[in-house]
């Protein structure tokens, strides 16, 4: 085919990738956080005192002292032991020398060792990649941008940022012998050794050669897959991150969270109006209970008052007749009868229920039958007591995958006992400040800072974690030294104080977190 069709084929290819809708996955602080982990990797020579570059490469983190790169680019270094490898870390800090842990020439990986402790933050091995399309983000150190910036060799030993360049994945084949990603994020002679990232920087193969092309043909890269980085750290004893889940924004959350939290205020709205649909229907009824109770009671009433006055006429006929015969006796007694009688019909009269009582009924009826649904004997304790689960409550923490975007290694289950004073598994106090119960944890050995919090009426745990460069890290520890965190069950005046402790330090993060984890809280089955 015609180089120019080619390339024309090419550039709409490209386009037509750019105009298609794309998923925000991207956040820019989770590569900028992955890049922390990212340092420049140089061979060294010594000529007396003065040390000097041979070349250099890029490698990144696995864990806190161990550090991925390739083969060849420690390859004189290993062959010659003269000459040194130096670390120089992306974010501050000082250069160390690090030693040669493992070589594997075969899928040109290597995995060094720093002489000195760097606390570099790891990266997240991705164990998911199953497309063959999709953005991803080469970070490293090429040559061609230091010379464009004018640097001199001596320049490569200071701290300096890598570089971040976007492509796309273009598939997965095997080459050379070994299992490589195909992708389109340009790469160039230093970049070797760099992680190739997901959109949630996440490692999904370390870069390492380019392809050759003409000046009319599309450049495309080659980056060693996981699946053969992950066993060859198993070989060599490194415990590193891994994750396997989809990469989500947290836009996407955060709009699934509105949906969510609208279809719950929907579904309350509607359960609110058919419960009170319900008690108005109940309430009808029992009115109309009530009505016929009340008009029975009145013509009972009634009925009783008009006999007790054909009883007191009675009476009265036969006390006049004794009055006339010039009976005494018998004439007080049926008088008497009488008066009884007729003072009785006038009880009976006046006692009526009138209609102003349907509404006072009613309402002892109603407020009667919803304490009989509250409180139900035995269902707390001795005399229907009802036993309130706010204190100390034994629970299973599961996590949330639909809810949470998880960057770092995949969660386990979380045990939580809770007690009502906010006290977590009895040892860590959580502030208490607008109705959120929370507690901000700045580690000394970690750049990162996380946010727990714990709502106890929805059972729900949170953790966000929000991975923080050097400088921004050693301002949060400054301002996390400036209070001493109380111990549990100081009460709700140490809680509103430690809340407002940790206000000033929540105020210095970032809008938005690297990772979410949401945990729904269930309660511990007996053992």
């Amino acid at each position: 085919m015609d180089r120019g069709v080619t390339r024309i084929l090419v550039l709409f290819a490209l386009l037509l990738a750019f105009a298609l809708p794309h998923p925000a996955l991207a956040e820019p602080a989770d590569i900028d956080a992955a890049s922390r982990g990212v340092v420049r990797v140089i061979v060294v020579g010594e000529d007396g005192n003065q040390v000097f570059p041979i070349s250099h490469g890029t490698g990144f983190a696995v864990s806190n002292e161990r550090i991925v790169t390739n083969t060849h680019v420690i390859e004189e270094a290993r062959k010659d032991e003269r000459l040194s490898i130096g670390i120089v870390p992306s974010d501050g800090g000082e250069a160390v020398y690090a030693r040669i842990v493992a070589f594997s020439p075969r899928n040109d990986l290597a995995l060094l060792a720093t002489t000195a402790p760097m606390r570099l933050p790891p990266l997240t091995i991705a164990t998911n990649l199953d497309s063959d399309s999709g953005r991803v983000i080469s970070v490293g150190y090429p040559m061609n941008v230091d010379r464009a910036q004018g640097l001199s060799e001596g320049d490569i030993f200071r701290t300096q940022p890598p570089v971040q360049s976007t492509g796309f994945l273009s598939g997965r084949r095997p080459s050379r012998e070994f299992d490589t990603i195909l992708h389109t994020a340009p790469i160039a002679r230093g970049s070797s050794g760099g992680p190739l990232l997901d959109e949630c920087g996440r490692v999904i193969g370390v870069n390492s050669f380019g392809a050759e092309s003409g000046s009319a043909d599309a450049e495309f890269f080659f980056a060693v897959s996981t699946r053969e980085l992950l066993p060859f750290l198993r070989d060599n004893g490194v415990s590193v991150r891994t994750n396997g889940l989809p990469c989500r924004s947290l836009a996407e959350l955060d709009e699934e969270e509105r949906e969510r939290a609208e279809t719950e205020a929907e579904a309350q709205t509607a359960a609110t109006q058919a419960e009170a649909a319900e008690l108005a229907q109940q309430r009808a009824e029992v009115r109309r209970e009530i009505e016929f109770d009340v008009l029975d009671e009145r013509d009972n009433r009634f009925v009783f008052a008009l006999l007790l006055i054909m009883i007191a006429g009675f009476a009265g006929a036969f006390g006049w007749l004794a009055y006339e015969r010039e009976e005494n006796r018998p004439m007080k007694i049926a008088l008497g009868i009488a008066a009884l009688a007729m003072v009785g019909a006038i009880v009976a009269w006046l006692s009526r229920p009138g209609l102003p009582e349907v509404e006072e009924r009613l309402a002892q009826r109603m407020a009667a039958s919803q304490q009989n649904e509250e409180v139900q004997p035995g269902n707390g304790g001795p005399s229907g007591v009802i036993t309130l689960p706010d204190r100390g409550e034994q629970l299973i923490c599961v996590i949330d995958t639909q809810r949470s975007r998880i960057t770092g290694a995949q969660p386990e289950d979380l045990p939580l006992e809770w007690e009502e004073g906010g006290c977590v598994n009895g040892r860590a106090q959580y502030g208490l400040a607008s109705g959120e119960w929370s507690r901000v944890f700045v580690p000394a050995t970690e750049e990162v800072v996380t946010v727990n919090r714990y709502d106890p009426e929805a059972r729900e745990y949170r953790i966000d974690r929000y991975l923080l460069g050097r400088e921004e890290m050693i301002a949060a520890r400054k301002v996390r030294g400036e209070y001493q965190a109380p111990g549990c069950n100081g009460g709700e005046e140490t809680a509103l104080k430690l809340g407002s402790d940790q206000a000033a330090l929540l105020a210095m993060l970032p809008s938005q977190p690297n990772e979410r984890l949401v945990y729904k809280c269930t309660e511990k089955p007996d053992e």
